[in-house]
């Protein structure tokens, strides 16, 4: 089988297309073909050397595929059955805990860039009929954090409000499962393109960054000078018109550092507006179990920007960094 491996010095285009055995799966074990992944940040940062991982590590957090075979033990899974793996291998459901969240796919141990991966069966999760393979696979992580963040932490209602940053692929689905929750939503993007696309999607304004400095003021102007409640942080590095654009109370759900500039924002605007910052990483596979059932009931479709072959990794990773795409760019395995 192939499978791409992590080289030293670990670069993006240095990533080693390998042929290997297949393994067979232990007693506890799922045996699954991978049929696709999606790229994360996460994802760039370990490839690009950022985030340092070992020599031969398997990249890619996230894979969806069909499961072949099972292990003597297993129960919950069959051959034929369509799944999803998980980011945290240790996080099944609860609380975040050192433990728990030590180890990512990708990163840690082996991820999804190969044509077989044998796991334990709690590493997987079923996923629908109405969903593809390049779609589900769209879902452990950024889909996953976008849920988590306001689902679970700011348990959004209908009638609020929530602001999300751009067009990558948390940003798209905090964009939609805000308004499957009955919400508002105001995007801030620096691409006019993209305005309509965002609209089209349910973003009730759209406010070009670049063209407004001050954007925290003109999301604060559009919603009455309220303000809004609920913020998906995906860029991290200066907070100042994030907190503007928030309202007394309200909460930023800080996901994510694309920026990768250190946390920069005023302590009294935040003592004074009893402002709540937020950190989270990922989910459970709880979490995850729990978002599948919401998009199944609801028909949520996750957004699709570009699908490389796995050979083409590089440039996928390439196109990723251009920042240019509109939702998920995929791995098609």
């Amino acid at each position: 089988m192939r499978q791409v491996r992590l080289n030293s010095p670990s670069t993006i285009d240095n990533l080693k297309l390998v042929a290997i055995d297949q393994p067979e799966p232990r007693e506890n074990e799922v045996l699954v073909r991978v049929r696709a992944s999606s790229l994360n940040f996460h994802d760039y940062l370990v490839v690009a050397g950022i985030m340092p991982a070992a020599e031969g590590r398997v990249p890619l957090s996230d894979g969806a595929g069909e499961v072949v075979a099972v292990g003597r033990d297993v129960r919950a899974f069959k051959p034929g059955d369509r799944v999803v793996g998980t980011y945290f291998p240790d996080w099944i459901d609860g609380a975040p805990s050192p433990v728990k969240v030590s180890r990512m796919r990708g990163e840690h141990v082996d991820g999804f860039a190969s044509e077989y991966v044998s796991l334990p069966e709690n590493a997987f999760v079923k996923i629908p009929s109405g969903l593809s393979y390049e779609e589900a696979a769209t879902l452990p992580c950024a889909g996953l954090t976008a849920w988590r963040a306001l689902m679970v932490e700011s348990k959004v209602k209908p009638g609020d409000t929530v602001l999300v940053q751009g067009t990558g692929g948390v940003s798209i689905f905090a964009l939609q499962f805000a308004r499957m929750a009955g919400a508002n939503v105001i995007a801030i993007t620096s691409s006019e393109e993209k305005i309509s696309r965002l609209n089209k999607l349910g973003a009730a304004h759209v406010v070009n960054y670049r063209a407004e400095e001050q954007w925290g003021a003109k999301v604060r102007e559009i919603t009455g000078g309220r303000g809004v409640d609920h913020v998906v942080e995906v860029v991290g590095g200066d907070l100042v018109q994030t907190l503007r654009a928030c309202r007394t109370a309200g909460q930023v759900n800080l996901v994510g550092a694309l920026s990768r500039k250190p946390l920069q924002f005023p302590a009294s605007h935040v003592i004074t507006g009893n402002l709540r910052i937020a950190g989270l990483t990922v989910g459970s596979r709880e979490h995850l179990e729990q978002m599948i059932e919401a998009i199944a009931a609801n028909g949520l479709k996750p957004q699709l920007h570009r699908t490389f072959p796995l050979e083409e990794l590089t440039q996928a990773f390439r196109h990723q960094e251009a920042k240019a795409h509109f939702g998920k760019i995929c791995i098609s395995v």
